[in-house]
């Protein structure tokens, strides 16, 4: 069964799993001189969305909650993007051959729509990367496996010079965004100068909590797959601490409910109108 079942804002309507997300234009959706932030997660009921696996030491999304369909719509929020946000630690996980995926849009045929959809809306073929890191921590292999995109590397002051030289040295263009870490609004304003109107952020929990913290995402979309984990060592959307809670506004909400998966798809925003 492909379709799915609208639960918000019109109930018990049943819509189809391709192009659910595509069709929010969300790299139309800035004003002039704006850019849109919005992230994206998989979680258990109990809020998993990594757990620690014991051989490895690295937090990886559980396999009895990853599902090709969830991944679909990942791949349609990438589609939408001027530029992914991500963190070095996925870098390193993808020269160790860990990374759950290169950063998409995918190449496999059934995401050829989504290429077509960015040349008819005048975006590149894939998204620009901007790799946010304190330390600059990122394996020059890796970063070889995107030379195809613009890659900007985030940093603070704390950056010492030889990193920074490192970096620069391999053709990437390096640009501060805060002291004593990486900044939400200076960030935002980094993706404003360089021209971006929507940015997808697919980092860890860390990354997540500054920039909601700092008041900067706009949307984020959660993946609820219907299934308590538990587990001892583990990962939710958020870590460390918030000066006070942050609203959250339903602005969509559907329940996939397959033989493979079930699961409810919602769209917050941090900033209604």
């Amino acid at each position: 069964m492909d379709n799915i079942l609208q639960l918000y804002p019109i109930a018990q309507r049943q819509r189809a799993l391709k192009g659910l997300y595509l069709e929010l234009n969300l790299c139309e959706q800035a004003a002039v001189g704006d850019v849109l932030i919005y992230s994206n997660y998989i979680a258990s009921v109990d809020g998993r969305i990594s757990l620690r696996d014991d051989d490895s030491a690295e937090f990886v999304v559980p396999e009895a909650i990853a599902n090709k369909r969830d991944w679909r719509l990942y791949q349609e929020l990438a589609a939408q993007s001027d530029v992914m946000l991500t963190s070095a630690r996925y870098f390193r996980q993808l020269a160790d051959g860990k990374a759950q995926d290169l950063l998409p849009v995918g190449s496999a045929p059934e995401y050829d729509d989504l290429s077509e959809w960015r040349q008819q809306h005048g975006l590149k073929d894939q998204p620009d990367v901007i790799v946010i890191s304190n330390s600059l921590d990122i394996p020059a292999a890796a970063l070889e496996k995107v030379q195809d995109r613009r890659v900007i590397i985030c940093t603070s002051e704390r950056a010492g010079d030889a990193q920074i030289g490192r970096m620069e040295s391999m053709g990437l263009t390096v640009l501060g965004a805060g002291r004593e870490r990486v900044e939400g609004k200076q960030l935002r304003r980094l993706l404003i100068d360089q021209s971006f109107r929507s940015a997808y952020m697919i980092a860890g929990p860390e990354v997540h909590r500054t920039l909601v913290a700092d008041g900067v995402l706009d949307y984020l979309f959660l993946t609820t797959q219907l299934s308590l984990l538990g587990h001892d060592t583990f990962h939710t959307i958020l870590s460390g601490q918030l000066d006070q809670p942050v609203d959250l506004h339903l602005q969509r909400l559907y329940l996939d409910e397959t033989v493979s998966s079930r699961q409810l798809f919602a769209q917050f925003a941090l900033h209604p109108d």
